[in-house]
């Protein structure tokens, strides 16, 4: 009888359950979409994120891109306030694709290389 019910266990155990698995898909979907939010991420340096990411455009290689240090250029922008230039950086605006193809960047990230680049004195 003892040998019967290992193997009983085991065809159990090599059935899938249903109910758990969607369960725990549920779940470790959760942690996935939340854990980015969550997690610790150090913040990049401004000037080695836009020699990776944002030079290729902000070197003056694209014409409507401002330039780093352009203060003119950065001026206008600025001043629609950070949320903006947030969005325009996250969903990509006018040339530039979404995140600026910086896919490890943080928020953070991307507004300590946007007050760099701008030269703005909050840097």
């Amino acid at each position: 009888m003892g040998c019967r019910t290992i193997a009983r266990a085991s065809e159990r155990s090599a059935s899938p359950n249903p109910v758990r698995s969607f369960r725990l898909a549920k779940w470790l979907l959760a942690v996935g979409m939340f854990l980015p939010f969550f997690s610790a991420q150090a913040t990049q340096d401004p000037e080695a994120l836009y020699n990776r990411t944002c030079a290729a455009c902000h070197a003056g290689q694209l014409p409507q891109a401002p330039r780093k240090g352009d203060r003119a250029a950065w001026e206008p922008r600025l001043a629609q306030g950070m949320e903006v230039l947030m969005t325009h950086v996250f969903q990509g605006f006018k040339a530039m694709p979404p995140r600026g193809l910086c896919m490890d960047c943080s928020a953070e990230d991307y507004r300590l290389v946007i007050l760099w680049m701008s030269g703005s004195p909050d840097t």
